[in-house]
């Protein structure tokens, strides 16, 4: 069935559609932290569609409001008063940090991000802006033109001046043998060095607290604290892209700027995926003075739709009644536990890193310590085998395994999963150390 319908989907859809696996599957439904395919395999979910369902499959309170809803309204667009809307506006307005804020919806991750690009750039009268080595923000024109990874910036077109500064990356680059104190001294006076070469003002600093397409790296904590003193005397505005790290996922602070927040808050912050739980949501939360900078009529005619805003609604009060931040930085550390003890002693794997459930695993070649993009695709394939599904990203070679499961992941599901994981990563460590022979557990098939 997966094999027709991959047929199809290459006839008709581009190249540059990423697909995992050799023979990619086809999810058709799923219940809590497990989804099943079309030739009836279930899974165990550490990657909820890309770190989007948030709380769980299925959610009956999510499928609930969005059923009820869809049978007073589907669509109205902006142009109308909107309750769920501005329900949901005033939620995150409140949980945002940011003060006399202002919220506005769109559909996705990226349009948000664009979106802050828009209101820096016009509030500042300026086109540079400062981000980040190995980030990502999102796949349209100007986001790409921002990103800091090849491997997701097609073109190097671009309405934006992009100025790239170090900070990103704690354990590669020039400063990775610093200490966390002199690393961030070091990545300061690079941003010093790079504001002093630039022409005219700069419109903003735009940084993921950890990035999640470049494999769940993060800078020490404090790092954007230090950054917002040298940002704030030139007036630069500062957006944290809380498209991944937002909602408690990393278990110490509902937003990943909190590990920064020294300084105060972000002048804007932009989420998207878990707040929807697998529904179309995405937006930006700036102080007013800035939302407002803008000198044209506006309207979004998807974002704020009444059926998201219904979903997200339901699914932000089952997190906060249910204190997932709390379940993500619990069984979040249990997990990086028993990852990193399974880790231990396999030459393939050089660092195990992340916070609650946004955890990351770097693989490289044995003896050169270089990136290993073959072992992260041979555990891909061989975890999902096992009745797991995970995710990979990192860098410009994709040499490193995401694990996001959502944030109602129980103990026992944890560790069912880093069993999985654990088998997995030796075959990496066979294939590397060219053994015929694989752990017994590894080639059983998913459930």
């Amino acid at each position: 069935m997966s094999g027709e319908l991959y047929e199809r989907h290459k006839a008709v859809l581009p190249d540059w559609l990423a697909l995992y696996y050799e023979r990619p599957i086809e999810i058709t439904h799923g219940e809590g932290r497990h989804v099943w395919d079309a030739d009836g395999n279930r899974y165990l979910d550490f990657f909820g569609g890309i770190l989007t369902t948030m709380t769980a499959h299925a959610l009956p309170e999510v499928t609930k409001a969005v059923s009820e809803q869809a049978a007073r309204i589907l669509h109205t667009s902006t142009l109308y008063l909107d309750r769920p809307m501005v329900e949901l506006a005033e939620r995150v307005a409140e949980l945002s940090g940011i003060p006399d804020p202002r919220v506005f919806f769109t559909t996705s991750g990226t349009e948000a991000n664009d979106t802050a690009l828009l209101l820096a750039t016009t509030y500042r009268r300026s086109n540079q802006i400062l981000a980040m080595r190995n980030s990502y923000h999102g796949r349209s024109f100007s986001t790409v033109g921002i990103t800091g990874n090849r491997s997701w910036s097609p073109t190097s077109l671009s309405a934006l001046q992009t100025l790239y500064v170090h900070g990103g990356v704690r354990g590669r680059g020039p400063y990775a043998g610093l200490s966390d104190a002199e690393f961030v001294k070091a990545c300061v006076a690079d941003l010093e060095d790079v504001l002093g070469q630039a022409h005219g003002q700069v419109a903003a600093l735009i940084a993921e607290p950890v990035q999640g397409v470049g494999g769940f790296t993060s800078p020490p904590d404090g790092l954007f604290a230090a950054f917002r003193e040298v940002l704030d005397r030139h007036g630069i505005l500062w957006i944290t892209d809380e498209v991944q790290t937002g909602w408690g996922r990393t278990g110490d602070h509902f937003w990943g700027w909190q590990a920064h927040a020294a300084s105060g808050p972000p002048d804007l912050l932009t989420f998207a995926k878990g707040i929807g739980n697998g529904m179309s949501i995405g937006g930006v939360v700036a102080r007013a003075e800035i939302m407002n900078c803008l000198g044209a009529n506006s309207i979004s005619t998807f974002g704020g739709s009444p059926v998201t805003m219904a979903a997200g609604l339901a699914n932000l009060t089952h997190l906060l009644e249910h204190d997932l931040q709390g379940n993500a930085r619990r069984v979040g550390g249990l997990l990086m536990e028993r990852l990193r003890a399974a880790c231990a002693g396999l030459d393939v794997v050089r660092e195990v890193r992340g916070r609650g459930l946004m955890i990351g695993i770097e693989l490289v070649e044995p003896g050169s310590g270089r990136p290993s993009p073959e072992a992260a695709s041979a555990v891909l394939e061989a975890a999902r085998q096992g009745g797991l599904l995970i995710g990979k990203g990192g860098g410009h070679n994709t040499s490193a395994l995401r694990i996001a499961p959502p944030l109602s992941l129980t103990a026992a599901e944890a560790e069912e999963g880093a069993q999985i994981l654990a088998a997995a990563l030796r075959t990496a460590q066979a294939m590397a150390d060219g053994s015929e022979e694989v752990a017994e557990d590894v080639g059983r098939s998913a459930r």
